[in-house]
């Protein structure tokens, strides 16, 4: 099954059927826009598969690692490229206590609750369109997650939009509603490499407009301090190489895990201010990023081992990305001065990030 479509100002979708799993039908849709610029995303998981944006020379390069085929992704699991939910991140002992009840969630890490759970929203199979606009395109994605799926409260109407716009840039919307009160951080799991998939991005020039971080323990749960960034390595205020940075001798750094943690930005929700950008030298790709979120979550695909054969047969190692997964801070519902995430049945969850790309 094959389709294509010419949409408003030269922009064009087309689908294609991938799969199936879970009973489920899987489709992938690739978008262009008149830069040339191209995204695929696909329903299982909700997640961006490619992401092909112009270097200095004019040229095509896909920034995010990925698979080519639906099998790849059923058989590595991995959050490449995906929607991440109910609850980006980690939330410490898999419990947390809403309106004097105590909920268990599944404890997917270690003893803690990571991403979702075992079953997240990048293993669930979304319902997909895509919506022609003046001068953009989109791809909506809903799914309900059922009370009490992965342990969390209340039925849960999530709907994510992907907009690849004409001036290169990538705005990803979300909304949910519930009919309990529960928990509710969504993100987007993107492994950005502006080098190609094929190569470290520890040369790659990082900034966070972000003076404060929240410190975390052995197991990557927030202690509930926010400390100061500078004179540490989490210092990315000016544009700094990353594997500089890496290098500096740190206790959050020094058994060779890196970088996986949240960022307080300065940008108080305002997506009109710049909460990061990336760039990298030998493309010239340049990536600026805005959020309404209060935080980011940099990761340097540490975990990453050489084990994962991606895109084109390329294997994809250690430090061969980078993640700037916009959210409220990781382990929120058990540390109360940090920014709320409980959502209630009143309420409307809207949080809006854009990734935006040019040459430098």
């Amino acid at each position: 099954m094959f389709s294509s479509v010419t949409l408003a100002a030269d922009m064009k979708v087309n689908m294609k059927h991938w799969g199936e799993t879970q009973g489920e039908q899987v489709y992938l849709y690739t978008i262009a826009n008149d830069n040339g610029m191209k995204m695929k995303v696909t329903n299982y998981g909700g997640r961006i598969t490619a992401l092909e944006v112009p270097d200095k020379e004019g040229d095509l390069v896909d920034v995010v690692l990925g698979f080519d085929s639906l099998k790849d992704y059923l058989n590595n699991p991995n959050n490449f490229g995906a929607v991440i939910g109910r609850y980006g991140n980690r939330i410490a002992n898999g419990s947390f206590t809403l309106n004097n009840k105590t909920y268990h969630l599944a404890q997917n890490n270690g003893d803690n609750h990571l991403h979702g759970g075992f079953v997240g929203f990048d293993q669930r199979v979304w319902n997909i369109k895509a919506v022609e606009k003046d001068d953009e395109v989109s791809l909506v994605l809903t799914y309900l997650s059922e009370d009490g799926e992965e342990g969390y409260p209340g039925n849960l109407n999530v709907k994510v939009t992907y907009t690849l716009t004409n001036d290169n840039a990538l705005r990803i919307d979300y909304q949910a509603k519930t009919d309990q009160p529960t928990v509710c951080n969504l993100t987007n799991h993107s492994y950005f490499n502006l080098n190609g998939v094929n190569s470290s991005a520890m040369d790659h020039q990082l900034m966070i407009n972000a003076d404060h971080y929240t410190p975390i323990d052995e197991e990557w749960i927030p202690t509930g301090a926010i400390e100061s960034v500078a004179n540490t390595p989490m210092d990315f205020r000016n544009p700094t190489r990353v594997g500089k940075r890496a290098k500096q001798d740190f206790w959050q750094l020094e058994n060779g895990v890196g970088y996986d943690h949240n960022y307080v930005l300065n940008t108080n929700g305002d997506l009109n201010q710049l909460a990061a950008t990336l760039y990298e030298p030998s493309t010239g790709i340049f990536m600026k990023m805005y959020t309404e979120e209060p935080g980011v979550q940099l990761y340097a695909g540490n975990f990453l081992d050489g084990s994962i054969t991606g895109k084109d047969g390329k294997t994809y190692k250690k430090h061969y990305a980078i993640c700037l997964e916009t959210q409220h801070f990781p382990d929120s519902p058990n540390v109360s001065h940090f920014p709320s995430t409980v959502l209630k049945p009143d309420e409307t969850y809207t949080t809006t990030t854009i990734y935006k790309f040019s040459t430098k």
